[in-house]
């Protein structure tokens, strides 16, 4: 399956814990400003790419214990990210994934969206929320500002209520 995507980083420690295969989407509706990555707002620009070449990149590092999809937004690609990500969990890979949607948005967008609800039914942590320049921090881990929250996506489906994660 293709994807749109500006890039990809093996080995970050900055998206997440531990050593992490992290996917930059192309493409994003939210253009927030102060965004830590503008070169991906464009819906037509990076490159595509197919989902195994990503796939197989990833499993060639032995450092890699998880995985980060990031942006761009990813829900604009959730189709082709839920089916990457499944085969990612096959693999043994935990999934964060960073949204400018809130939990909330998130949440409503399912009931249309089949693929929306799909993705995030396999992200183990989603950094949800735009990224709002007032509220830059850099005291709070893996995240931008601090309106942001780490949401616990298991615990959340659960116990149908915001789950944070905690470090």
């Amino acid at each position: 399956m293709d994807i749109r995507i500006s890039g990809t980083v093996s080995e970050s420690i900055v998206d997440g814990p531990g050593f992490r295969y992290t996917i930059f989407v192309q493409g994003c509706p939210h253009n927030c400003p102060g965004c830590h990555n503008p070169q991906t707002h464009d819906f037509n620009g990076g490159k595509v790419v197919d989902t195994d070449e990503l796939l197989r990149e990833c499993t060639e590092d032995p450092l890699n214990k998880g995985v980060t999809f990031s942006g761009g937004e990813p829900f604009s690609q959730a189709k082709a990210l839920y089916e990457l990500g499944k085969r990612f969990k096959e693999c043994g890979y935990d999934i964060w994934c960073y949204t400018g949607w809130t939990m909330r948005e998130l949440w409503q967008m399912r009931k249309s969206e089949y693929y929306v609800g799909q993705l995030m039914s396999i992200i183990d942590v989603l950094v949800d929320g735009r990224f709002i320049e007032e509220r830059k921090t850099l005291s709070l881990p893996f995240r931008g500002s601090d309106n942001q929250q780490l949401i616990d996506m298991k615990s959340t489906f659960e116990e149908h209520m915001v789950i944070e994660y905690t470090i």
